[in-house]
């Protein structure tokens, strides 16, 4: 186990940890730094989010032919299986790549509860590279008066809501009678949002909610751009 935490913190922890106080050392503001270091994340993992959203279009488009198979096949499960497939296939998509991001963003929020930890804890900072210049310690406060390194209701609560307000950007209006997506949305939609309020106000330091603050804002203005070009692509087709 030793050994796999060792592995974690080399590709993950540290190299966050590192960027941290890359950013810290020019930008005095942990805050700001936390912000700039997610758009970094995001941009990094931005091929990965963004064909997951379009095959969560092309899934959502494809919905009413899906719920045909379901009805057609309705007693042979079977057929119904490798029908489905077949479709997936002839449209090249993973019915599953949407989870992907999701569980790419596990690891990733571990270790910058390790970093912020370590950070905004006060504690000596360990993992820095011989390049990196480390600070004595890093001030928790974001903009004068808000302590990263406490739990934080109001937070918490933005996150939730903008949580909430992506997952119902990501419903699909043709579930129809797919009840595993029905299933997968009410998660998304309100399981999810009141993990992360229950979590953030309890337990997870507000530097982490931050992180979560802005990648969201982030996924929410990458789906928004996706929604706008297929809806000027369908323009320009219509004309």
């Amino acid at each position: 186990m030793s050994f796999i935490g060792d592995i974690f913190r080399t590709l993950l922890v540290h190299p966050l940890l590192n960027l941290l106080v890359f950013f810290y050392n020019y930008i005095p503001d942990i805050g700001i730094v936390i912000i700039l270091l997610t758009v970094v994340v995001r941009l990094i993992l931005f091929p990965s989010f963004h064909k997951s959203l379009k095959h969560q279009k092309v899934l959502s488009n494809l919905q009413p032919k899906m719920n045909e198979i379901r009805e057609l096949h309705k007693n042979d499960k079977e057929k119904q299986a490798k029908a489905m497939m077949e479709l997936y296939a002839a449209h090249k998509i993973n019915p599953l790549s949407s989870c992907f991001p999701l569980l790419l963003q596990l690891p990733i929020l571990i270790a910058l509860y390790q970093v912020f930890m370590q950070s905004l804890g006060g504690h000596e900072l360990q993992g820095i590279y011989n390049f990196i210049h480390a600070p004595a310690s890093i001030n928790p406060m974001f903009l004068g008066f808000l302590n990263l390194s406490h739990k934080n209701w109001i937070m918490a609560g933005i996150a939730a809501i903008l949580q909430y307000f992506q997952g119902r950007m990501q419903q699909s209006k043709t579930t129809g009678g797919d009840s595993t997506a029905q299933i997968m949305a009410m998660q998304t939609m309100y399981m999810f949002p009141l993990m992360t309020l229950i979590l953030g106000g309890t337990l997870l330091p507000s530097g982490l909610t931050l992180y979560w603050i802005v990648t969201t804002l982030f996924g929410i203005g990458q789906q928004y751009f996706i929604i706008r070009k297929e809806a000027r692509e369908a323009l320009h087709l219509a004309s």
